[in-house]
Parts: structure tokens; C-alpha cells; sequence
């Protein structure tokens, strides 16, 4: 793998199915130099490039300034126009960096802040599993939940396999390819939904709503789609979200409920979060763990990179805490995903429902 950061990105996006990005990182790799503004703040990154994200800074920003009209050399060449030459792109980016210098410089300021809506797609069938397995109604706790679009993942239609749940009439409609059994067809009931994040966005924001649209890769169009529709339910019916440190909160509001299953879930989110906060997450969920009993199980729902397993898939993986006398967890590993939710590869067989 290249140490470029660029080049390092285009070999992501063609992994992830994005040739658009990929021609566009690699043209950028060529045109970013000392001679605009955004090029020497590129060449001089006093940090990481890639645990800064800064290609995706670079690239968020590019793509809110065509989709506002403030590029018009790119916007030429940027999805729906036909997949340019990189030599092409090059060439609109040597014209357009020394002109919107200004304009981009807020987008290096700080990391990208998504919220991909795809990802309930790997979430909502480890709901089901918990749902199928206790009869009981859902209390849910999201960390970083950024604009809260995946706390209200049981408001979606989805395709699980040919499993059709969720709530047909949405407009938010998620069908990732499934590989194996469906999920347990189970009634996802919600009673309680409430995230946290560190700086959560505010969904009722037009600037917010055009950000997050703007991390998107714009030749991803189902995901574009997917995303406005999500971003217009719920500016009308904001999920709540608390700002605070993740340990803090989980410490603060997370107790089981009798009558009820509790879960804790994530999704690409947890790496980020301090090595204190992530033990101090562990901890907790471990000693509230002990004292739960069968009437209010508790949960932990994660999907995450597999640490353990580079270039590997993001997993989906589930502890369950249920009244067990010696007060161990079960462990399980539910499904590998493709990390914005376009592929599942489900693991559990099909159990009763």
C-alpha cells in the first residue's frame, strides 16, 4: 500500500466501488502543489494525512463547492456528466485550486463528520436478532451518532435478503446485496432513542443537511438518495442528541430497564473514540452487565473495523447480558459488512420466528 495519501485513497475508492474517486484522488495527487493556497497546506499537514482524513476533507470540499455552482470547471466533469480522464480532472483542478483557496480552507479546518444512512442496513438485522430472541421492546443508545439518521433506522424500508421489513411506505429505502440466511423476521418495537457525539449536527440546518451531502461520493447516487431522504425525515422529527464525551454519557444514562431490552450500538465510530473512553465504555457495559437479570437484558451492538484483521471486512458483532447466573456474556459474531452497508455477509443461521 502507497504512503501518498492520495494514491492511498484512489485504492480505496476502487475497492469501494467509486471510480469517479479514484480518478479524482489520483488527478489530485498530480495538481495539489506549492503553487495554490490549498496545495501548500496539503504539502506542509503538520499531522497524519490518513488519521486526519485529509483527502476526504479535500475532496468534501470540492464536491459542496460544484454541487453549490462555485466550481464550474469541475462541475463539468463530476457525476452525472460521464466518468472524465484523470488527465481531464487535472487539468479543471489546476484552473480551479488557485480560485477557491478561501473556500476550501474551512474544509481543512476540521475531520469529515458523516452520517451514512446504509449502515442501518447492517444494524436494523442485529435488532431483529435481539427483538426475535426476548419478545421485549427496544431502548436505544447510540454512540457518536453524529446527525442521528441511524437512531432512526426502524422508521426505514428495508430488503434483507428478501426479507422485507421496517416501514414499507418510507422513502428511505435500504437494500444492501445479502449473502446467506435472512434475519429473524422479528418486529422491531423502539420505545426510547436518544445518541450522543461529541459535536452532533443539527439535521434541521440546511448548511448541516448540504455538508453531509457533501461527503458523499458524488458517482454513489443511491447513496446521495438515500441520504437527502433520510435528511428530510428527520429534520421533521430530530432524534435526540446529547454532546458529550461517549464514556461520560454511557456512564450517566445507560442502566437496564425492566420490561425491556437495552442496547448500546455503533457503527464506524468507536476507533475514534480515546483508548480511556473505549475502556470506560467496556467497563461499564461489564458491570451493569452483572446485575441485569432475564425481564431487562442488556445489549451491546457493534460494527466496527476488525481491529485484529487488516483489509478485512467491518464486522457485526453482539454481547448479551441475560440473567445468566455467573453473569458472563454471550459473544457473537452476527455478519461481516462492507463498510458503507452495500454488502452483507450474514452469519447466524435462520431461527424460528
Amino acid at each position: 500500500m502507497t504512503t501518498r495519501p492520495f494514491e492511498r485513497q484512489a485504492q480505496w475508492s476502487a475497492r469501494l466501488g467509486s471510480p469517479f474517486m479514484q480518478r479524482l484522488c489520483l488527478a489530485l495527487d498530480r495538481a495539489l502543489d506549492m503553487s495554490s493556497e490549498t496545495g501548500r497546506r496539503v504539502m506542509g499537514w503538520p499531522g497524519d494525512p490518513v488519521a486526519d482524513a485529509m483527502v476526504l476533507r479535500v475532496t468534501g470540499g470540492l464536491n459542496a463547492l460544484v454541487r453549490a455552482g462555485k466550481a464550474p470547471a469541475l462541475a463539468s466533469l463530476y457525476p452525472p456528466n460521464p466518468l472524465p480522464e484523470t488527465a481531464a480532472l487535472e487539468a479543471a483542478l489546476r484552473k480551479t485550486l488557485p480560485v477557491v483557496g478561501a473556500a476550501l480552507q474551512p474544509w481543512l479546518d476540521g475531520p469529515p463528520q458523516t452520517n451514512e444512512v446504509g449502515r442501518s442496513g447492517v444494524l436494523m438485522p442485529g435488532l431483529m436478532t435481539i427483538a426475535a430472541r426476548t419478545g421485549l421492546p427496544l431502548r436505544l443508545f447510540e454512540l457518536g451518532a453524529s446527525a442521528g439518521l441511524n437512531l432512526r433506522l426502524d422508521d426505514y424500508a428495508y430488503d434483507l435478503g428478501g426479507l422485507r421489513t421496517g416501514r414499507t411506505a418510507s422513502a428511505v429505502r435500504i437494500q444492501p446485496e445479502w449473502e446467506g440466511p435472512p434475519p429473524p423476521n422479528a418486529k422491531v418495537n423502539v420505545t426510547e432513542r436518544r445518541g450522543v457525539d461529541i459535536n452532533p449536527l443539527d439535521v434541521t440546518d440546511p448548511a448541516t443537511q448540504q455538508r453531509l451531502l457533501a461527503y458523499v461520493w458524488p458517482d454513489q447516487t443511491a447513496r446521495v438518495e438515500r441520504l437527502e431522504a433520510a435528511l428530510a425525515a428527520a429534520a421533521a422529527d430530530p432524534p435526540p442528541i446529547d454532546r458529550a464525551d461517549a464514556a461520560d454519557w454511557t456512564e450517566r444514562c445507560l442502566l437496564p430497564l425492566d420490561g425491556t431490552a437495552t442496547v448500546l450500538f455503533h457503527s464506524i465510530a468507536f476507533q475514534y473514540f480515546p483508548r480511556a473512553s473505549q475502556q470506560r465504555i467496556a467497563a461499564h457495559m461489564r458491570g451493569i452487565g452483572k446485575r441485569t437479570g432475564a425481564f431487562a437484558p442488556l445489549f451491546w451492538l457493534r460494527y466496527e473495523d476488525d481491529a485484529g484483521s487488516p483489509g478485512a471486512l467491518p464486522t457485526l458483532r453482539l454481547t448479551s447480558w441475560s440473567g445468566r447466573p455467573e453473569g458472563d456474556p454471550d459473544e457473537e459474531h452476527l455478519a461481516d459488512a462492507h463498510p458503507h452497508g452495500t454488502q452483507v455477509r450474514w452469519r447466524l443461521p435462520q431461527t424460528g420466528n
